[in-house]
């Protein structure tokens, strides 16, 4: 016996199932008027990197694999040459 308020697990008798629909996000750094990623670019790199000195991952920022590697790239050869910090203060 069964005997919980829930009812059955067929859904005839209630609402239907609604499904998520999330719109797909476009890398900010393709495209026609797109910025060019470039290790001198501090301010451009910054917004890529969190207070903490840790890049942001592509699944927040929406940048496709490629992109992301060249600013991988730009991001360590600024933190080389003191553009940018490799830790927070």
């Amino acid at each position: 016996m069964n005997d919980s308020p829930r009812p059955s697990s067929d859904r005839s008798e209630g609402g239907a199932k609604r499904v998520f629909f999330r719109r797909r996000k476009t890398c900010p750094l393709s495209g026609s008027n797109a910025p060019k990623i470039d290790y001198k670019d501090v301010k451009l790199l910054s917004r890529y990197i969190s207070e903490r000195g840790k890049m942001i991952p592509s699944r927040i920022t929406a940048v496709c694999a490629k992109k992301q590697r060249e600013l991988k790239q730009a991001i360590h050869r600024a933190r080389n040459l003191a553009l940018l910090p490799f830790v927070a203060k």
